[in-house]
């Protein structure tokens, strides 16, 4: 009998292996699959971990976290070139905002991501089961995308608890994935936040994914991945006025910093 389940195990994964050499398709869902469960399994291991250690939500679990995904890379085969981590060193509180791209985007931000930073995130991300309580625990801030009027308080919120406990803060600019190799317009809720707190926007650009990962042509395959922290913005003496050009200047000069790291022309 246990010979006969084995036989059949074999066949299976020889099955497996030969499809996912053949088609790109099975290849890119069995490789998302396996990372969703990957991440659902460690979030849970990772949330005992944090509960045991720190007791609940807080900022310092971010490091437990850190620490189970930054083994991730050597699962998936992909490898971070990073530059710039000195950019991170600054007195007192910042805002870090960087290019949104994919699922994948958690790896890249834990790779590189400081102590006592916590992360802007939709809502809905509460509700993905141990994924979200991960989350929860580890500080992230969650907004209502659809309530521009909600956004803007929790935004108020944490200007508020940035200044008053000391932490970064990292937020998405673009509001949503996009893995075209380019950048969508950003929102300024970000920018928003650095000038009412003023405190300085710190930009990171991760390199496009495309060459290794692109759902509309099923690509999932191991690659690299460059990293850049960018100088520090200042927004000391700037006020709401000059948030439209503050948003500008950040997005210029994170476009043209993704397309250097990934080899493409401005």
């Amino acid at each position: 009998m246990e010979l006969g389940w084995l036989l059949w195990g074999t066949a299976v994964l020889l099955l497996l292996h030969v499809l996912m050499e053949l088609s790109p398709a099975v290849n890119f869902a069995l490789r998302i699959g396996f990372y969703c469960l990957l991440c659902l399994v460690s979030s849970a291991l990772a949330a005992a971990a944090c509960l045991l250690v720190n007791g609940g939500r807080t900022v310092k679990n971010m490091r437990i976290i850190r620490a189970v995904v930054r083994t991730f890379k050597y699962i998936f085969g992909l490898r971070f070139e990073v530059k710039g981590l000195e950019n991170f060193k600054v007195e007192g509180p910042a805002v870090i905002v960087s290019n949104h791209q994919s699922v994948l985007d958690m790896m890249g931000l834990m790779e590189v991501l400081p102590d006592n930073c916590v992360q802007v995130g939709k809502k809905e991300l509460m509700y993905t089961g141990t994924v979200g309580l991960i989350t929860y625990l580890g500080g992230v801030i969650f907004i209502n995308r659809k309530s521009t009027s909600s956004a803007k308080m929790v935004m108020a919120e944490v200007a508020k608890t940035m200044v008053a406990e000391n932490v970064k803060v990292w937020v998405y600019p673009e509001g949503t994935r996009n893995c075209t190799g380019d950048l969508l317009p950003f929102k300024k809720g970000a920018f928003h936040l650095a000038v009412q707190a003023q405190v300085p926007v710190i930009p990171v650009v991760y390199s496009s994914f495309t060459t290794f990962y692109n759902p509309k042509t099923k690509l999932f395959t191991s690659g690299k991945i460059k990293v850049e922290v960018l100088p520090p913005i200042e927004t000391k003496g700037l006020t709401s006025d000059d948030v439209t050009d503050l948003t500008d200047r950040c997005f210029s000069t994170m476009r043209e910093t993704l397309f250097r790291l990934s080899g493409r022309p401005s």
